[in-house]
């Protein structure tokens, strides 16, 4: 029998193999998602599928339904594209309170993150950079030391979870979000607020634009409104 850990490891790989199913239009909303049919599907028991479920329904991807089990939650491209405007607010609040706020160790872990995003950007790796990447937007978060704005971002931060994922393997977009993110780092450590609140609106808008780029060019994703 697996151990805990190992499964909530591999339950975590399914989300996120979820997410990207939904994100581009595999899973359409409103389609029943079958645990029996996902396990078969990933070679896995029921386990891990259904904590995977649970944990895309608490970001509210999918809606567990009684009688009905997992539905793929219906957001819209209009919706998402309403989302991506809201994330850019309030991570432009998160930037300005974090370039008056932010500690020395902050900032270091800061400099330690936007490192590693570097180091995952020559390996050409999208997917070690999309995790990275959000671990350098959670810091940002943390260092406005606003606890209620720092639990508002990371909700709709889960929403958009899989969209900002699949906007990185967009053509060069690695290359520019990192570029954004070192002018992002240079505002905070300058302690320059409105720079930092420009730039970081700035960052998430463009995802927000990538991401309806994409949806314009795929024709797996539809146009719903």
């Amino acid at each position: 029998m697996p151990s805990k850990p190992r499964t909530a490891k591999r339950s975590s790989q399914i989300s996120e193999l979820i997410e990207e199913r939904i994100a581009i239009g595999v899973y359409q909303p409103g389609r029943r998602l079958d645990e029996a049919e996902l396990a078969e599907s990933f070679a896995v028991s029921r386990t891990p599928v259904r904590e995977a479920l649970i944990q895309l329904s608490s970001a509210g991807l999918v809606e567990i339904r009684p009688r009905r089990g997992a539905i793929v939650a219906e957001i819209g491209t209009r919706q998402l594209c309403e989302m991506f405007e809201v994330m850019a607010e309030l991570e432009a609040m998160c930037g300005r309170l974090a370039a008056r706020r932010i500690t020395e160790a902050e900032q270091k872990a800061l400099q330690a993150a936007h490192q590693a995003c570097e180091n995952a950007r020559d390996a050409n790796n999208p997917d070690s950079y999309y995790r990275l990447n959000e671990q350098f937007h959670y810091l940002i978060y943390a260092a406005s030391h606003s606890n209620f704005l720092n639990e508002q971002t990371l909700i709709l931060h889960r929403r958009l979870k899989p969209y900002r994922r699949l906007q990185l393997r967009m053509r060069d977009r690695i290359n520019s979000s990192f570029d954004e993110h070192a002018g992002i780092v240079e505002a905070i450590l300058a302690q320059q607020g409105e720079l930092t609140a420009d730039r970081m609106r700035a960052h998430v808008v463009i995802q927000g634009q990538r991401f309806a780029d994409l949806l314009a060019s795929s024709p797996m994703l539809g146009n719903k409104s």
